[in-house]
């Protein structure tokens, strides 16, 4: 009487994982080659239109109030002109949150001034107007002796700051808020001789530092 093959209950299980696990291992590579192809092409995306950061130029700044009501307490008119510039050719931005103000050796010396948001297309360029204003504002006790010295030196030095959120725009494509921060510094004519009526302006045009 010959013996059939017969498989054991053992040996179907072990055949059993061992088919799972190699449906599982093709899965998973499957799903790893996937991932690396669409990481790579964004990647080849982003190297084709990453976005340069916008550009900022500080074109007029005018003072019509820097005094004291007390040694320490501070009231101020500044107004100031920026141009922003998009320099993407195919990168739109759309400026969520503005916000500028002034400052003087270290110290804020006008509030927080919002601008309204805007959109600005492929190398389009905007101006931009911002009249800060600030009201018993605390300062150091050395303030009206350091503006006393630049007024004998016959110029005062302001920086000028504008921080908010934008989010770049590729066709109908749209990225997440990324926060920037502009930093511009305005030296003014301000000698002894400065009229009290009159504001203390400066035109020329000063290139300011961006960060994204």
């Amino acid at each position: 009487m010959s013996q059939l093959f017969s498989k054991s209950p053992k040996h179907c299980a072990e055949r059993r994982r061992f088919t799972i696990s190699k449906s599982h291992k093709k899965l998973f590579f499957a799903f790893s080659s996937f991932l690396t192809l669409l990481l790579a092409f964004i990647f080849l995306i982003w190297l084709t239109l990453h976005p340069s950061k916008p550009q900022f130029s500080l074109t007029q700044a005018d003072i019509y109030q820097l005094s004291l009501t007390r040694p320490s307490l501070l009231n101020s008119s500044i107004q100031l002109t920026f141009l922003s510039k998009n320099p993407n050719k195919r990168v739109a931005i759309y400026y969520d949150q503005l916000q500028a103000y002034a400052s003087y050796k270290g110290q804020q010396i006008t509030g927080d001034t919002s601008l309204p948001p805007f959109y600005q297309d492929h190398e389009e360029a905007n101006l931009l107007t911002a009249f800060l204003q600030g009201t018993a504002l605390p300062v150091a006790p050395s303030f009206g002796y350091e503006v006393g010295r630049d007024q004998i030196a016959g110029k005062i030095v302001l920086s000028l700051k504008v921080n908010g959120k934008l989010r770049w725009k590729v066709g109908s494509w749209v990225s997440g808020r990324y926060r920037f921060n502009v930093n511009c510094v305005s030296i003014i004519a301000f000698g002894p001789n400065a009229a009290p009526t009159s504001p203390l302006s400066s035109n020329r045009g000063t290139h300011c530092s961006t960060t994204v």
